[in-house]
């Protein structure tokens, strides 16, 4: 298998149905995969099977060739993630938050110093870094989660809804900071329902309904919207005739 990010024929049930069904995904060294679909498809669910936050009823993860269920603290410290909501202690101040972040991926102490004033510089966070946490804006948050996610330059990269809450500007420093690890061989992933934002920067975009990932996008297509939309309708579709078929 693929020595970036796996996931292979993983599937997890709720109840009431929903969840994820037999979902395979290569995300390999190099390149920005991008997760897109509606509200309720599934996925972060994936990305929290893939990061090992929820075991899948049956199938694998894996992440640089090592199943999640078996990782140790040499392959989390390779992983910089950012699921739902940025990871950060009110009660601390923006550097404070970094620190903790990179200490938690195993940063030396004596580079510390030098990764948090990079990660600050990059995300434009200087006038906020002794402010606490919980006085920032919700885009100012979403800045330093992202900081605190990607400061270890991370050889593996899973980011949920990434652009929530970030103005055009905090966009931008996302877009370069993402194209800048894959550039360097990190493999990402990344799910977002904008479309418009995923195709300046994926190089693959999969299209996840009802739990299960039924297609591929064309980055380059003109009209990616439709092509979406389209996908998913004959998804729908596809399902409501199986299931007439089988009443």
């Amino acid at each position: 298998m693929s020595d970036g990010m796996v996931l292979d024929r993983v599937s997890r049930s709720y109840r009431g149905g929903a969840g994820v069904r037999e979902a395979s995904l290569v995300v390999r060294p190099g390149e920005i995969h991008a997760l897109v679909g509606l509200n309720g498809a599934g996925k972060s669910t994936l990305m929290k099977l893939l990061l090992g936050m929820l075991r899948p009823d049956s199938g694998a993860a894996l992440i640089g060739g090592v199943d999640v269920r078996r990782a140790d603290s040499r392959t989390w410290s390779r992983l910089g993630q950012l699921v739902e909501t940025p990871l950060a202690y009110g009660e601390l101040t923006v550097r404070a938050n970094l620190s903790v972040a990179a200490q938690l991926r195993g940063v030396p102490s004596a580079e510390r110093s030098m990764v948090i004033d990079k990660a600050v510089e990059a995300f434009r966070l200087t006038e906020y870094v002794n402010r606490r946490t919980r006085s920032l804006s919700l885009g100012n948050r979403q800045r330093l989660g992202i900081a605190a996610a990607l400061q270890h330059e991370p050889d593996f990269v899973v980011l949920d809804e990434p652009t929530n809450a970030l103005d055009p500007a905090g966009t931008i420093l996302l877009r370069e900071a993402v194209a800048r690890l894959a550039g360097q061989g990190a493999a990402v992933l990344i799910s977002s329902h904008h479309l418009d934002e995923v195709a300046r920067i994926a190089d693959t975009i999969t299209v996840m309904n009802a739990g299960r990932l039924i297609g591929h996008l064309d980055p380059q297509d003109d009209d990616l919207e439709r092509a979406f939309f389209q996908s998913v309708l004959r998804d729908d579709e596809s399902r409501s005739e199986d299931g007439e078929q089988s009443a």
